[in-house]
């Protein structure tokens, strides 16, 4: 694996970890009043991690047959009309980035089904659905926080284009698996990097780290929907500008 690739992955996974389930969640579990209980915040991120790296496993194994297909599909197709077709799809995610980005500030603020299961995962209770009357007395909330964390996940599986970007840099390297897997584990890592250190202080330094959680948790909620749309509109403008530039370079 080159140096390139390595600072390239690493890059998308600092990217990856500002988004909802690998940052803002974790800080509103540290944020929860009295004791931090390291070991349920430590299960939430590793159930994170693992469902990340299990989803990165599944789209490199579909990764060459898709290619596969669509070189076959493509074959006789123009180049011209190829770069036309992408240069369209470059301007369509352009356009979702504004939706996308609309949707995350109507629903920023807003408690919700997350905001409840964040209150059962670090009470101790599971939620069914209903209320947060029932207890876990086997697992101590630890189910709670492992569904707290698929649900974060899955919710966000559509929009994690960090992650799509870096599985198609390895899908793509000629690597073997078992360099792939170890790029997938690294990124998983580095993902949850972040939240692993903001744990770590606030651990040490109790309920002095508290106040700079708060404006962290503050900024990012204010500014996530921003950093969302920037970084799917970024990807359509990468598309675009890449199309214009092929489109310009080709003969007459």
């Amino acid at each position: 694996m080159s140096a390139t690739l390595v600072l390239a992955l690493a890059g998308l996974g600092l990217l990856d970890s500002t988004s909802f389930g690998t940052l803002l969640i974790p800080i509103w579990l540290l944020l929860t009043p009295g004791r931090v209980r390291a070991g349920r915040i430590a299960v939430y991120l590793a159930t994170v991690a693992t469902f990340y790296f299990c989803v990165g496993v599944l789209l490199v194994l579909g990764a060459d047959a898709v290619l596969e297909a669509v070189r076959a599909a493509f074959a006789d197709v123009a180049p011209t009309h190829l770069r036309i077709a992408q240069l369209v799809l470059g301007l369509i995610v352009i356009a979702l980035s504004y939706r996308l980005e609309a949707r995350a500030r109507s629903r920023a603020g807003k408690p919700g089904r997350l905001q409840r299961w964040r209150t059962a995962a670090m009470s101790g209770a599971v939620p069914d659905g209903q209320g947060l009357d029932r207890r876990d007395t086997r697992g101590g909330g630890v189910r709670g926080l492992m569904s707290l964390a698929l649900v974060a996940t899955a919710l966000e599986v559509v929009t994690m284009v960090p992650y799509l970007a870096a599985v198609g840099l390895l899908a793509n390297a000629d690597l073997t698996w078992q360099v792939i897997g170890g790029g997938l584990a690294g990124y998983c890592v580095v993902m949850i990097l972040p939240a692993v250190l903001l744990g770590a202080v606030r651990i040490a330094a109790h309920d002095r780290a508290e106040p700079v959680l708060q404006r962290i948790n503050d900024w990012f909620t204010r500014n996530s929907a921003k950093a969302l749309g920037w970084t799917v509109g970024g990807i359509g403008i990468g598309m675009v500008l890449n199309a214009v530039i092929a489109l310009l370079a080709e003969p007459a």
